[in-house]
């Protein structure tokens, strides 16, 4: 189990790979050692040993990633979120609408069934589906084997869509260049107090389905106003991936970001 959260670990599978198989330069998988597992009797000072080192380990892989994408000139975005807040609609109606102007693809997270990535490559464009299995999130050595089977295009986005969760995928760098939180109006207007590591650790705040705002007892203002109590810097969109109220903005941040050394917005 992973010691940071303790979810289940060692269960991952990707689309096209044997479980377990290692890529080049990813030699060891600490998510099948023993000495990473909950157990009982450990004190405290141990388990905090043990999730600095799982941390450690997936902060090399993630800047291994990163590398990676440098290399290559791709713009790797990690979309966050609770599950229902609408990140494969909103991956899927940014697919369709921007296909013909830029290369993209997806890895699809998930803990099982290949649905959402069935979704995306019924647009076209190409995806490879990560299941987690009991992990409630996914972590730099498993985008790194994805990158194997997906082998995204020089100067594409890439759009990681991570399990539904606002917890754990906040401490794990995947090598991306932001991480982009989707709220939907839907959900509490307190989500940012709640789970604040997650808004810290995001450049980008989606404020989604806003087209439901007038049947919702929401306020969007105090929303955003707790979102930039937790990260000043945050930067905000409101948009409906539904009817497409306000995706030309969030294309254009997507595009401002395609530049060397873009901010991600203010």
């Amino acid at each position: 189990m992973c010691s940071v959260c303790g979810c289940g670990e060692g269960e991952t599978d990707i689309e096209g790979q044997a479980r377990n198989h290692r890529p080049p330069g990813h030699g060891h998988d600490y998510g099948q050692e023993p000495a990473h597992a909950h157990a009982p009797g450990l004190s405290q000072a141990r388990m905090v040993q043990i999730e600095k080192d799982i941390l450690g380990r997936n902060n090399e892989y993630a800047a291994a990633n990163r590398r990676w994408f440098t290399e290559r000139n791709i713009l790797a975005l990690n979309l966050v979120s609770s599950p229902g807040s609408g990140k494969t609609s909103l991956l899927v109606r940014t697919l369709l609408d921007r296909k013909e102007h830029r290369l993209m693809a997806v890895i699809e997270g998930d803990q099982q069934t290949s649905h959402d990535a069935d979704r995306i490559r019924q647009t076209g464009v190409k995806a490879v589906q990560i299941n987690t299995g009991k992990g409630c999130h996914l972590d730099a050595h498993g985008v790194g084997h994805a990158l194997e089977s997906l082998a995204p295009e020089p100067d594409s986005v890439l759009f990681i869509e991570n399990v539904g969760n606002l917890v754990c995928p906040a401490a794990f760098d995947l090598g991306e260049a932001h991480k982009i939180t989707i709220l939907s109006v839907t959900e509490g207007e307190d989500k940012p107090l709640k789970y604040p590591d997650m808004f810290h650790a995001s450049t980008l705040m989606i404020l989604n389905k806003i087209d439901l705002l007038p049947h919702l007892d929401f306020d969007a203002d105090r929303c955003i106003g707790y979102a930039r109590r937790v990260n000043p810097r945050i930067h905000v969109l409101r948009l409906s991936a539904a009817t497409g109220e306000g995706m030309d903005a969030w294309y254009r941040w997507v595009e401002a970001n395609r530049q060397p050394g873009a901010p991600g917005g203010g």
